[in-house]
């Protein structure tokens, strides 16, 4: 990624050789071209685009209550306080490291007819927008990427951005859906080195079933919007994923020098987690206790057995929840703390849980039941493959098709359309929420979910609001109860240094004073 980087910095230093212009045509180099093609910027603005998300997602897991603090009263993200800094890495990636390279690599693209490189770029975006807008609502776009012509660009409202999405999304999928003769550029090339699409390997169809897939995942977030149409959902998931060899995610790899920081963002050498432990609402899904009596095959893999989880403000005594023979948290013994693992964007198994909830809400509660159950197999079986890692040494247990199906039979799973419903209230589709929150493990997306259905103990039970006296006062006084938890990320700290009239405006249309306040105000699609 970052020879990439290093490689448009020497390009925007290029003007000041244009004086031997004639003399250096003599000696040009095949192998290392004087402009930047769309294959070797590609790359880079999916890696930077991907690792946005992943940034994004040493926040929201304190928000979700994958992971808590394990010290007492932190005054942390579990206890619902924020800082700006803490959104800076999201707000960046988005613009200056990923996004954009977007705009003059479809112009590149656009210019020799590589086609496929177009509707990678524009796909992208779609992607890396929808993200910033859903975790902080009004964002710049429309007078985004002029660089020092304004740095103070307009945010756009999250009405006009997901309609831009929508847009990006359908202008992608015509380009990666016409013929290979009408793309000049290989999308994805080995030799002399790895370059364009490092996401799907120069796969367009997968290309197209992402993009109906992310439009499915933005159509569902109006659930409580009267325009919602699930049927319209739906028709996207017929389009999208087939399986899990689509699912959208990048592999980390060993940090070789020159390169840094391509190990796992979750994991022991880089340590973003050492001060978390699992939370006991988690835990509790898994052990036996929200559904009593079943064990899920995920635990010893999605956490280890001994993990008795936490709440949020309890914090953890001296020497517990820790990674067993290690002296290092639990966290570090999940499948997801592999250094070498992978992030996941967007999944078949999310796409299934979409599918299952958008069934619901349609009336169609068969198409519900077998798409909920489908979502828990293939979570299952994508990480039951067994295998150890290290550091620390850990040695995770594969799970069977005869446990899977064994759970998928138990008392934890719904068995009748029945019962995908909350028995407190049959309009909330309690099942599917759970099984998704199990398997959407750290994603940024479980907290869209919690916010469409307002932290609700009828769809979360066992959820656990903060305790402590360092918990967000402004929120937890709030008169509603459903308007105490966090709804949006803070602008990131760049922004209130170099664009703090957009802010000011964003925090005057919130009605919000302080930062404490503001991010338990709703955003767009968060609101009837």
């Amino acid at each position: 990624m970052k020879k990439y980087l290093l490689f448009l910095g020497l390009l925007i230093g290029g003007g000041a050789l244009t004086s031997c212009e004639s003399f250096l045509d003599v000696n040009d180099n095949p192998n290392n071209p004087s402009e930047a093609t769309p294959n070797f910027l590609l790359p880079s603005i999916i890696s930077n685009g991907i690792q946005t998300q992943m940034f994004t997602a040493l926040r929201t897991p304190y928000i979700t209550q994958n992971v808590v603090s394990r010290t007492v009263n932190s005054g942390g993200n579990d206890q619902y306080r924020f800082t700006n800094a803490q959104s800076t890495n999201t707000f960046n990636y988005s613009y200056f490291q990923s996004g954009g390279n977007i705009p003059p690599m479809i112009k590149a693209a656009q210019a020799e007819g590589s086609v496929y490189y177009v509707g990678a770029g524009k796909i992208m975006q779609a992607m890396i927008l929808a993200h910033l807008t859903d975790m902080m609502g009004d964002v710049p776009y429309s007078e985004a990427y002029q660089g020092g012509s304004n740095y103070k660009p307009k945010y756009d409202s999250q009405e006009q951005l997901y309609a831009t999405i929508n847009q990006l999304l359908d202008e992608g999928i015509v380009e990666m859906s016409k013929d290979p003769s009408q793309n000049t550029r290989p999308l994805y090339s080995t030799t002399p080195s790895e370059s364009g699409d490092i996401l799907y390997k120069g796969d367009p169809g997968k290309w197209v079933r992402l993009a109906n897939s992310l439009k499915a995942r933005q159509l569902q977030h109006l659930t409580k919007k009267a325009s919602y149409d699930p049927n319209a959902v739906l028709a996207l998931v017929d389009k999208g994923f087939r399986n899990s060899a689509d699912d959208a995610q990048l592999q980390y790899q060993t940090a070789v020098s020159p390169l840094a920081n391509t190990t796992n963002i979750f994991g022991t050498t880089r340590a973003n987690f050492a001060p978390a432990t699992f939370s006991s609402f988690f835990i509790r899904y898994i052990n036996g206790t929200t559904f009593p009596g079943v064990t899920d095959p995920r635990f010893g893999i999605m956490a280890p057995t001994t993990s008795t989880g936490a709440a949020p403000g309890a914090g953890t005594p001296t020497g517990t929840n820790l990674t067993p023979g290690s002296t290092i948290t639990d966290f570090y013994a999940s499948w997801y703390a592999r250094d070498l693992g992978y992030y996941e964007v967007i999944t078949y198994h999310e796409l299934k849980f979409i599918e299952a909830e958008a069934a619901f809400k349609a009336g169609n509660k068969s198409r519900a039941l077998t798409a909920y159950k489908e979502g828990i197999r293939a979570h299952m079986a994508k990480i039951g493959v067994g295998g150890s890692f290290s550091a620390p040494t850990v040695t995770f247990p594969a799970i069977t098709a005869a446990q899977i199906n064994t759970y998928l039979n138990s008392a934890a799973v719904a068995q009748t359309e029945a019962q995908l419903a909350s028995p407190n209230n049959p309009n909330l589709p309690r099942a599917i929420m759970e099984q998704k929150y199990i398997a959407m493990f750290l994603n940024p997306e479980s907290w869209s979910d919690m916010r469409r259905y307002d932290f609700s103990s009828d769809v979360y039970v066992n959820f656990q609001y903060p305790t402590g006296n360092s918990v967000n006062a402004a929120l937890a006084g709030n008169a509603d109860p459903t308007m105490r938890f966090p709804r949006r990320m803070l602008p990131g700290a760049t922004e209130t240094l170099y664009n703090p009239d957009e802010v000011a405006r964003m925090f005057a249309e919130a009605g919000a004073t302080t930062n404490d306040d503001y991010i338990g105000k709703p955003l767009w699609w968060d609101r009837p």
